[in-house]
């Protein structure tokens, strides 16, 4: 057997400059609405969703446009209200330039949701728990997107889930959006993980009923 190779210490690696002043020192305001919006249909890791739209098509704000495929998938939904102009490839947020199948949605200026009310999460069972988070499109932010769902699926005697880390960590010069939402919105990263509780334990009593 060959002698294990000898581990070597070295100096090196970067740090380059944080820039995260620029973007702390405002509070978060809400975008204004565009002409125009591209939406692509590939938001996450896994498949991507199905158009459920047509051209032509009114939408309204919330409206899903895009069905997940597959076991790892996320929903994909109107950003505000108005028509569906073009379905088609579009170059998409990525390193080379790449073209993705996305929908063209031209605002009416309304910003008009579909009707909606909070869910009794406290009620649900874990399967339906996740199902929503799947219909909501709720993803990681992180670079694959991976769907909180999926992550939830693991939740169960065999995958017991001691402790829920909710990383703020932003390593990358310029980026504070975890930042800034721990700042102003600390009351709802605490409600989404009392959802995520809420699901774990869901889980957990589907398990000991099953047996």
């Amino acid at each position: 057997m060959n002698a294990p190779l000898p581990l070597h210490k070295f100096h090196g690696g970067i740090h380059p400059p944080t820039h995260k002043a620029q973007s702390t020192q405002q509070p978060i305001v809400q975008a204004k609405i565009p002409a125009q919006l591209i939406i692509p249909f590939y938001q996450h890791a896994g498949n991507q969703a199905k158009p459920i739209v047509v051209v032509g098509e009114r939408v309204l704000k919330g409206q899903m446009i895009g069905m997940p495929q597959g076991h790892i998938s996320s929903a994909i939904h109107a950003s505000t209200s108005g028509t569906i102009s073009a379905l088609g490839m579009q170059i998409i947020a990525h390193p080379s330039g790449l073209q993705d199948l996305c929908a063209t949605l031209l605002p009416d200026g309304l910003d008009e949701w579909i009707a909606h009310a909070p869910l009794d999460y406290s009620t649900m069972t874990a399967d339906e728990i996740r199902h929503a988070l799947r219909m909501a499109g709720v993803v990681g932010l992180g670079g694959a997107t991976f769907p909180s769902d999926v992550k939830l699926s693991r939740s169960d005697a065999k995958h017991v889930i001691h402790t829920l880390v909710l990383n703020g960590a932003e390593c990358e010069p310029y980026i504070t959006c975890d930042d800034m939402l721990m700042r102003e919105r600390a009351a709802e990263i605490l409600h989404g993980a009392e959802i995520v509780n809420c699901a774990r334990l869901a889980a957990r009593r589907k398990n000991i009923d099953r047996h």
